[in-house]
């Protein structure tokens, strides 16, 4: 574990942040903070993500509860939230309604609905641990974002209600889009769920899945973002106009890859 995981590791054991950590350290502990600490160092040396280990997670505005059941949430989803954002402004919807397509931890139906003040939010999850997880996360949102979100479950689009038929303003998702063989780092393949992140044997069978279904439930205008993998984007870019998409293009992420697709119909 390096400094900075430590700081990590302090700040989620003590209640303080770094600032107020400096002028404790040397001061002495509660035998209950020692061995919490203790518990989350193994846990961190046995190879657990830190993510897991702490047990919550910042993410844009969000400081969200993460464990095994769901992703860790990334920076490059993230910049998928920003991409979702600019295209609600874009549509210019008084009241938008969003769709989150395999919510996970909620990490974007919750951001969406926090930075858009008037949006409604639907989030779904085929998992029900993955559900547990978000509606932790959305009873700590405080009713003014709460009554504005609905997580259900089922199958992407199969959770909604039929009454949702076209009026949906956005769809975004950050679906699977590992292939079956592509190796992935042990921290991930070995803690991550697998079916939040294996789409099939080329990757792009999630993507292919949302953008069949998306044209029937979008309002006209409307929009569909969804993260990829950088490798993806000029197919998954052809899947989209395959589908009836007018208006594509491919964002990059704060790396300056490929990262985040944008699908319209309609005209924005």
């Amino acid at each position: 574990m390096g400094p900075l995981e430590a700081w990590f590791v302090l700040e989620r054991a003590s209640g303080h942040d770094r600032a107020g950590l400096v002028p404790l350290l040397g001061e002495p502990v509660s035998a209950r903070t020692a061995a919490f600490v203790q518990a989350m160092v193994e846990r961190r040396r046995r190879g657990e993500p830190l993510q897991y280990v702490l047990g919550i997670w910042g993410f844009r505005r969000l400081e969200l509860v993460v464990d095994r059941r769901v992703l860790i949430p990334r920076p490059e989803t993230e910049v998928v939230v920003e991409v979702a954002l600019a295209e609600l402004r874009l549509l210019g919807t008084e009241r938008p309604l969003a769709v989150d397509l395999g919510t996970g931890s909620g990490a974007i139906a919750l951001s969406v609905a926090l930075e858009v003040p008037h949006a409604r939010v639907w989030g779904t999850d085929r998992s029900e641990d993955a559900l547990a997880v978000a509606r932790a996360n959305l009873a700590g949102m405080g009713s003014r974002v709460a009554t504005r979100v609905r997580l259900a479950a089922g199958h992407w689009f199969d959770a909604l209600p039929d009454e949702l038929r076209g009026q949906v303003d956005l769809v975004v998702a950050n679906p699977p889009y590992v292939g079956d063989s592509e190796p992935l780092p042990p921290e991930v393949a070995d803690w991550e769920p697998a079916g939040a992140l294996l789409a099939g044997p080329t990757g792009l069978e999630a993507v292919a899945e949302i953008l069949a279904g998306a044209p029937a439930w979008l309002r006209r205008p409307g929009a569909v973002v969804l993260e990829i993998a950088p490798r993806q984007a000029d197919a998954a870019a052809a899947l989209a106009r395959d589908e009836g998409f007018v208006e594509v293009h491919v964002r990059p992420d704060l790396a300056g890859r490929p990262r985040a697709l944008v699908g319209r119909v309609g005209q924005c």
